[in-house]
């Protein structure tokens, strides 16, 4: 078993953490709430909300001259930078969609059109949006689509297996971060550099959307050619998807207006809202990283950020797992399965799929929201698990995804309400 358990937030700093988010202990209604289904979306962070709401409610146009559309250059200009700060990222263009899947695509089509090559490499655990972009355009373009495996012991994508697909005539290599199935995250720094040995000039893509909120992205270590966030998953609000292209990928022929620049991508008007968002997210991960370092630089604040964010996630998991004095983790409660539960917890997001003897995923999820838990079934029968769940062998699962606005005491009582759960399954059994 990994000796890296985490470490949770002091209990001071957990309560203000708290309270920088809208609806954690309470939904809309006032009613006490788990939400543990973060993967899904996210906690919005209120200042993110009220940031949205001021710079939306705004009728100036951002492409003039006067100081109101100035503002919203600026506004825009600074969400710009603090996309790269999430990624540091230099250089390159920053694109602003409405999803991050639309952007996927956009990106998938403009590098399979224009790379030459016979085959594309992508993995079983792909979100729809990445396979389903590879698997239109391999079709359209005659290219040969290989797709690796996973590894139901991990769940996740081995580096050997995914980096043995690639070759001379590969064109494209797409990749998650993290699955958002199993959690599992995939060693991106490794598959980028040893690809890049047998291709050096390789287009790489990555789909960072699962796993942006939970770990540290560094595209000085990892230089890949196009990769996406968005922010509804990422504390902030729904409608934009953001991706970032280096320069290269964002010089390949695209959908945009004939006036605008070879590397622009954005087509119409911006959102500066959107952008302002994304300075909020930074704000704050930069604010909790500011409890632990005098680092006045904000990218270094940002990691500090994250890498808290992180160990407390994975005090989160490892309690969720093995309990605590006054609950029993989900591994020792019987008739509880956890799926695909690999112990080095370094490798995980927090995510767990979990499965109950004697009641369905879709029942169970129903049992947890009569408790005041909101959980997520992933079935065979979804076009977003399908393929991932076969790869498994699993005909589905409950996916628990909490965030680190969550406290040890909600995981406690999110064990007991499942103890409750399991002893009313045998109960009904036995009678």
């Amino acid at each position: 078993m990994s000796k890296d358990q985490g470490l949770m937030f002091p209990d001071a700093l957990m309560r203000e953490i708290k309270s920088r988010f809208h609806y954690v202990d309470h939904d809309i209604e006032g009613r006490e709430r788990l939400f543990f289904d973060n993967a899904g979306g996210s906690f919005r962070l209120k200042s993110a909300t009220e940031a949205f709401a001021r710079i939306d409610a705004l009728p100036d146009c951002p492409e003039r001259i006067h100081s109101l559309a100035l503002f919203l250059q600026k506004v825009q200009a600074t969400g710009t930078d603090d996309i790269r700060t999430i990624l540091n990222a230099n250089g390159g263009s920053v694109y602003a969609a409405l999803t991050a899947s639309g952007a996927m695509f956009d990106m998938v089509r403009a590098v399979t059109e224009n790379i030459s090559g016979t085959n594309m490499v992508t993995s079983i655990l792909e979100h729809p949006s990445s396979f389903d972009a590879m698997s239109m355009y391999a079709e359209r373009t005659g290219k040969e689509l290989r797709v690796a495996n996973s590894n139901p012991v991990t769940g996740g994508i081995d580096v050997d297996e995914i980096v043995g697909l690639v070759g001379q005539e590969t064109c494209v290599l797409s990749v998650m971060y993290a699955s958002n199935i199993s959690g599992a995250k995939i060693d991106i720094e490794a598959i980028v550099q040893r690809a890049r040995t047998i291709k050096p000039d390789l287009y790489i893509l990555v789909d960072a959307v699962q796993h942006a909120p939970h770990g540290l992205i560094d595209l000085q270590k990892t230089p890949v050619d196009g990769i996406n966030i968005a922010t509804y998953k990422f504390f902030g609000s729904r409608g934009s998807g953001l991706a970032w292209l280096s320069d290269r990928a964002a010089a390949l022929p695209h959908h945009k207006l004939a006036g605008s620049k070879k590397d622009y991508w954005d087509l119409g008007s911006s959102a500066p809202a959107q952008f302002a968002v994304v300075t909020e997210i930074v704000n704050y991960i930069c604010w909790i990283g500011g409890q632990f370092t005098q680092s006045s630089d904000r990218r270094e604040l940002f990691v500090c950020g994250m890498d808290r964010i992180e160990r407390h996630e994975r005090a989160l998991l490892a309690r969720m797992l093995n309990g605590s004095e006054g609950a029993t983790g989900l591994r020792s409660l019987p008739g509880v399965k956890v799926f695909l539960d690999y112990e080095d917890l370094t490798k995980r997001d927090l995510i767990l799929a979990i499965g109950f003897d004697h009641l369905g995923h879709t029942d169970a999820v129903r049992e947890y929201e009569r408790r005041g838990v909101i959980v997520y079934e992933r079935v065979a029968s979804s076009l977003y698990s399908k393929r991932m769940l076969d790869s498994f062998d699993l005909d589905g699962a409950i996916r628990i995804s909490p965030l680190h606005c969550n406290s040890a005491a909600d995981i406690d009582r999110f064990l007991q309400i499942t103890l409750e759960i399991t002893r009313e399954i045998s109960e009904a059994a036995s009678s």
